[in-house]
């Protein structure tokens, strides 16, 4: 990994900052991506702090532009940004949470894997890893907005790699492992029968 050029959405989040720092400790060049992010958040001379909203197609482009630009290449996209949203039926779900969850389950990866793309084949050794969430293929009642655009997050991931897999290795998509963020917390009280895992 040592040398090798990453770029990581929600890099300071609950999951993000632990594949973050081994990232760094591997010796990569990681930019850290996130809507709030500095170089204090990780103080190794090998990372790069980029704060950006990734629900926007023009900040994802300038943001792996700005990889490119300043590193000369990019080789690995971690894609962890997401969110949770959970608790209300179909019936019950607004248009805003409907909208949240399309936004950052599923239009920031498909803006950042659109602009990362032609970038990962140049590479000749490109990588991609989006997390993913249990959910999509074991939904709960109380969930229709986040599973929708997770299980949809899966059908992304799979496209990328079907039209990629002579160019590069992307991961089919990597499910979600259970780790200490706020959704994580949340998600007991709302279903107490389950303890679901969630990116």
């Amino acid at each position: 990994m040592k040398n090798k050029v990453v770029l990581i959405t929600g890099a300071n989040g609950g999951l993000g900052s632990s594949i973050t720092r081994s990232f760094l400790a591997a010796g990569a060049a990681v930019t850290g991506v996130s809507n709030k992010i500095s170089a204090e958040d990780f103080t190794q001379p090998n990372f790069v702090a980029a704060s950006a909203d990734l629900t926007k197609a023009s900040a994802a482009a300038d943001v792996v532009q700005s990889v490119v630009k300043r590193e000369g290449r990019l080789d690995i996209l971690i894609h962890v940004l997401g969110a949770f949203a959970g608790g209300k039926s179909v019936v019950e779900t607004d248009d805003a949470t409907w909208q949240q969850m399309q936004d950052l389950n599923l239009s920031s990866a498909f803006y950042v894997l659109r602009a990362a793309i032609p970038h990962l084949r140049k590479s000749g050794e490109g990588r991609v890893v989006v997390i993913g969430s249990l959910a999509a293929v074991e939904p709960n009642a109380g969930l229709a907005a986040y599973v929708t655009f997770k299980s949809a997050l899966v059908s992304l991931v799979r496209t990328v790699a079907l039209e990629n897999r002579a160019q590069f290795v992307p991961n089919s998509n990597s499910m979600g492992m259970p780790v200490t963020t706020p959704s994580v917390k949340l998600m007991p009280k709302i279903f107490p029968q389950n303890r679901a895992a969630s990116s």
